[in-house]
């Protein structure tokens, strides 16, 4: 069972895309904002994480960027999440850090597609 950090401070979204996750056999652990997303990435271990990129307290550009330049976290693939799906968004969040992104609303068959690529390429 794979074991996935939802970074997400909307609690509507938090909570239908984490019970959407969980049906599908996925551990998922909830933070609400970049700094919890970032403390908990680094407390435990995670095959992937969703980050959201308009989050209080630590953004999701810059949670990415300290997750992405610790050793400890670096090789957790991060999957950038936005509902503001502007022109360069997707190439923001890859220097950011992150190995893929997704826009809201979430379209699941897409995000699943994209999460088990990245958790094969992490296991391979």
């Amino acid at each position: 069972m794979a074991k996935i950090l939802l970074v997400e401070d909307n609690e509507m979204n938090r909570d239908m895309l984490s019970r959407r996750l969980q049906r599908r056999g996925f551990e998922v652990r909830l933070a609400v904002d970049g700094a919890q997303g970032v403390e908990l990435a680094r407390a435990e271990v995670f095959d992937a994480i969703l980050m959201d990129m308009s989050l209080p307290v630590l953004n999701g550009w810059d949670a990415t960027r300290a997750l992405k330049s610790d050793p400890a976290t670096k090789a957790v693939p991060i999957i950038a999440l936005t509902a503001h799906a502007m022109s360069g968004d997707r190439e923001k969040a890859l220097e950011a850090g992150a190995d893929d992104y997704d826009t809201k609303p979430i379209e699941l068959p897409r995000l699943l597609d994209k999460l088990q690529a990245l958790i094969a390429k992490k296991l391979a």
